[in-house]
């Protein structure tokens, strides 16, 4: 059994695609993260970087005490590798899916993360900040629509390439991109989009979603935090 602490977000979004596609059994624990619970130092004990996802497996390969992984990149890994899927066994093969995913991680992730703060959340609207992230978003965007000029998937066959990436594509709009000025973009993310687990993940989260994540009382949580080691 799998602990998944989840909120519905684009790295959220991640592991449940991995868990509906791979058909692992997993409990939910709904961390709401507009309401400070990644501060608890019962969550905290999981995940210290004080992010979802993260989970603990109670079944590990080596039959020991449960494992804990925090961040989404670390956990798409580590399933992969117990699970045997999704992530090539050649040398080869694992460095094509493994550059793609710390390219999501290190690039597209935290890029279009400031696209969304600056664009939609931020107090005051910045013009240069606005503009430096929406033009990265658009070069990384570009550098994506390359890689998948010849391929119908990011590292050649469905990985957890193709499961870190799509999530943060699907808000496109909000990230004033428009898919049509990337076909090659465009047609893997409707490929992954008709994907029946792709489909079941964002159907859990649109049941679980009943209110907005960001909110004038939730940016003091989300935003702009120190050093803070619990709710109090």
């Amino acid at each position: 059994m799998i602990d998944l602490y989840y909120w519905t977000t684009p790295n959220g979004h991640k592991i449940t695609i991995f868990l509906e596609e791979a058909q692992i059994e997993y409990r939910l624990n709904l961390i709401n993260i507009s309401k400070g619970e990644q501060f608890s130092p019962e969550f905290l004990k999981i995940s210290p970087n004080n992010r979802i996802p993260a989970i603990v497996d109670h079944s590990p390969e080596d039959s020991g005490e449960p494992i804990t992984v925090f961040e989404s990149g670390a956990i798409l890994q580590y399933l992969a590798q117990k699970k045997q899927k999704f992530l090539p066994t050649d040398i080869r093969g694992q460095v094509e899916v493994m550059q793609w995913l710390f390219w999501q991680m290190g690039g597209l992730g935290p890029m279009l993360g400031q696209n969304h703060h600056f664009s939609n959340y931020a107090p005051e609207k910045i013009p240069y900040a606005i503009e430096r992230y929406v033009k990265e978003t658009e070069r990384l965007y570009g550098v994506l629509d390359q890689c998948l000029k010849d391929k119908k998937y990011i590292a050649g066959d469905y990985s957890i390439a193709d499961m870190a990436v799509y999530p943060w594509i699907v808000p496109h709009q909000q990230q004033q991109q428009n898919l049509a000025d990337f076909p090659h973009v465009k047609g893997w993310f409707e490929t992954i989009k008709n994907r029946s687990a792709v489909q079941k993940a964002y159907a859990i989260a649109h049941e679980l979603k009943t209110e907005a994540t960001v909110t004038s009382e939730s940016s003091k949580i989300l935003f702009g935090q120190g050093r803070r080691t619990s709710l109090d």
